[in-house]
């Protein structure tokens, strides 16, 4: 086995509870689910990555939010990046340019290995939920990690330029094209991961987590797989949503520059209403805290800027703690859309 340990050797564990399923994408949603992998048993958390960004280069399928998270649950990831192995060399990309090859998407050398081998056992009619598990096993992982889907689902961003692949707008283009709606190719007709489907259905779970990833192009393709949305309003579970915004700008990525072209305001509140119906709670960064009475949704206070290992681990315990906390206020023993709350009264949604 390979990395440093960091999904196995944790400082703090969350006091013993049910399981933990977060739904994530990749960079700002990893930084989370390390949290959370750190402060939870192994047994207890589930992460659920994004697969709408996956797409076949040079022969090979590449799953980037898979492989961030996957990378970063090992201990891997590039600290510089964000995104690829740490310590990474670049020789196949230099002799690709000199032959003349695409390399506007870079593919380290390293990296590379994890592309040949997922294709090559899916081609050999492995399912990416089992190549997935299996990689993961390689690389020393101890929370269960998979895909939203089996099936392929492919975001399309629509831009004034037209229609364009998700990474042919966030890769080639650099998220330039202005924005104005998106589609979730393949989604009607793909089947949710039975892991995810049984973890929202699980009568040991305590909360569900959706980390500070970009709401349109991380989480929206999950919620766009059927039964999802119906499966996240009806759990009786807490479901918290981490804002990916502090001060009207995105940790990291193009979440503000999509809702200003969206004609949306750059703000928790526009969160909160892109997940309407399904959250009870939404956590916020404390610089934000003159917005935490205008949600819709009941919100909550924490440091949301996770830049150290401690970080993310206090992130992810005081999402556990307000999650917790929601549980014992709230009526959460009935469906979310009977809930009645101190402040506020949500309605049956089904989106």
């Amino acid at each position: 086995m390979t990395g440093d340990g960091a999904a196995r050797s944790r400082s703090r564990r969350s006091p013993p509870g049910g399981r933990v399923l977060a739904l994530s994408g990749g960079v700002g949603g990893a930084k989370l689910a390390l949290g959370l992998s750190r402060i939870l048993p192994p047994d207890r958390l589930t992460v659920i990555a994004n697969t709408g960004d996956d797409f076949e280069h040079l022969g090979l399928h590449i799953a980037p939010d898979l492989d961030t998270l996957m990378y970063t649950l090992a201990g891997l990831d590039n600290p510089d990046t964000g995104w690829g192995r740490r310590d990474e060399t670049w020789h196949c990309m230099a002799a690709l340019e000199t032959l003349g090859g695409e390399t506007w998407f870079r593919l380290g050398d390293a990296d590379l290995a994890t592309h040949l081998e997922r294709t090559r056992r899916l081609r050999g009619g492995a399912s990416l939920t089992a190549v997935t598990a299996r990689l993961c096993e390689r690389l020393g992982l101890s929370a269960r990690l998979a895909p939203m889907s089996d099936d392929p689902v492919r975001t399309v961003v629509h831009t004034t330029e037209g229609a364009l692949p998700f990474q042919e707008y966030f890769v080639h283009r650099r998220c330039v094209p202005r924005v104005i709606g998106f589609a979730y190719a393949g989604a009607d007709a793909a089947r949710a991961s039975p892991i995810l489907t049984a973890a929202l259905a699980d009568p040991d779970l305590r909360a569900v987590v959706l980390c500070p990833s970009n709401p349109f192009l991380s989480i929206d393709p999950i919620l766009a797989l059927p039964g999802i949305r119906t499966g996240l309003a009806a759990c009786r579970a807490p479901v918290v949503a981490v804002s990916p915004l502090c001060g009207g700008r995105a940790f990291k990525g193009p979440t503000a520059k999509i809702l200003r072209e969206l004609g949306l305001p750059a703000n928790a509140a526009t969160i909160a209403q892109h997940y309407e119906g399904l959250l009870d709670v939404l956590v916020l960064d404390e610089a934000d805290a003159r917005e935490a009475d205008d949600l819709g949704v009941p919100g909550a206070l924490a440091p949301t800027r996770m830049v150290t290992l401690a970080d993310r681990e206090s992130l992810a315990q005081a999402v556990l703690s307000i999650a917790d906390a929601q549980r014992r206020t709230a009526q959460t023993a009935a469906p979310r859309s009977a809930r009645v709350y101190a402040t506020d009264v949500t309605g049956e949604h089904d989106p």
